[in-house]
């Protein structure tokens, strides 16, 4: 199955949040859901010890990584490390942390959850976003980057 669905090429996320310190993740199951209201989603895996803070937060961040920033998905899918080091951001609407140089940032509340499998759907409402359109996307396609 992996391999099969691994020849769908997906662009790279990080997930961030503003706890008492900021939080996130790197995330590939990322989507546009509604038009009306405004929703995506995505999917952390049942494991994550970052998705439960998140939650309690409320609110996140979706941030779109751009070409060569590589270096970003790979900081932020590390576990027990301080994912933030060396990370420049500012807060976005909702206070969770904006990655500089992304692509593009969808800030959200969270809407709902629902049972996936060994990964968990969270559906957001999109409060605010932007993006820069003179950047390229990073891409993953059967299990390496495209872009780096």
């Amino acid at each position: 199955m992996r391999d099969v669905l691994g020849s769908f090429c997906s662009g790279v996320v990080v997930v961030t949040a503003a706890t008492p310190e900021p939080v996130g993740f790197t995330c590939q199951s990322f989507a546009s859901l509604s038009l009306d209201p405004p929703l995506v989603t995505f999917a952390p895996g049942r494991g994550s010890r970052t998705w439960p803070r998140i939650r309690q937060a409320g609110g996140f961040c979706v941030n779109i990584l751009a070409a060569g920033q590589r270096h970003l998905s790979d900081q932020f899918a590390r576990s027990g490390t301080d994912k933030f080091a060396g990370v420049g951001w500012s807060p976005g609407e909702s206070g969770s942390p904006v990655l500089d140089g992304v692509l593009a940032w969808v800030d959200c509340t969270l809407w709902a959850e629902y049972d996936g499998g060994d990964h968990t759907i969270v559906i957001g409402e999109v409060r605010a976003l932007a993006s820069d359109p003179r950047r390229d996307p990073l891409l993953f396609h059967r299990g390496a980057y495209l872009a780096s």
